[in-house]
């Protein structure tokens, strides 16, 4: 009971009021989120449904302290259902082990499950239409610290407009977590320039720290 209690107020850390009582809130982290991913097939709540091929619901470990959020899938993730696996995803896993950690020991997932046509970001009907899947995904895993990867994820789940370059390089309360915006890998892909790219380092040192901190005052 102790689990459901904290799954409780994780959710209403989130700002959820309503949560609905079911069996699937009695089990673990990991089948929670195999429930969860079994309840989402064959969803048709958005219109990104009409021309995905699989939908990515996430990958890694459910007990992971650290929880990674990108925008949405691409075609490679579309293909393989598999979050980050196209080149963004290799660079992710570089990003990763920069700060000694492996994709095996953090959770990966999307603010949307469904690939947008031809890459575009996710509109804010499909944000919403995903948001509480990716809020039952995080009250599962319990993180201490988000990792959000560029503007989309950032702006969706600190619920702001501000841009990526205001959000970045600092610490925002996120429930009983904290969450750590930095650029995208895509981004970073096609702005090889070493002013982003030690930004972007600056951001993964600032996630390592606190995952390091929280883990040890946990």
């Amino acid at each position: 009971m102790a689990a459901f209690g904290a799954t409780l107020r994780h959710h209403r850390d989130l700002g959820l009021s309503r949560l609905p009582i079911e069996g699937d809130y009695l089990l673990g982290p990991a089948e929670v989120l195999t429930a969860l991913e079994r309840r989402l097939q064959g969803c048709q709540r958005c219109k990104l449904c009409a021309g995905r091929n699989t939908i990515v619901f996430g990958s890694g470990s459910p007990q992971a302290d650290l929880v990674v959020i990108g925008e949405g899938p691409g075609a490679d993730e579309d293909a393989q259902g598999l979050p980050f696996v196209g080149r963004a995803g290799q660079l992710l896993t570089r990003m990763l082990e920069a700060v000694q950690l492996s994709r095996d020991e953090v959770y990966i997932c999307n603010a949307v499950k469904c690939r947008p046509p031809g890459n575009r970001n996710p509109e804010s009907d499909e944000l919403a239409a995903c948001a509480p899947f990716l809020a039952e995904q995080l009250a599962s895993i319990q993180p201490k610290v988000v990792l959000a990867l560029g503007s989309v994820a950032s702006q969706a789940l600190l619920r702001t407009k501000e841009p990526i370059g205001k959000l970045r390089g600092r610490v925002h309360p996120f429930g009983a977590a904290v969450l750590i915006p930095t650029f995208h890998p895509a981004f970073l892909l096609r702005n090889p320039g070493q002013e982003y790219k030690r930004m972007a380092w600056e951001d993964l040192k600032l996630a390592r720290r606190e995952y390091d901190r929280r883990r040890a005052t946990a």
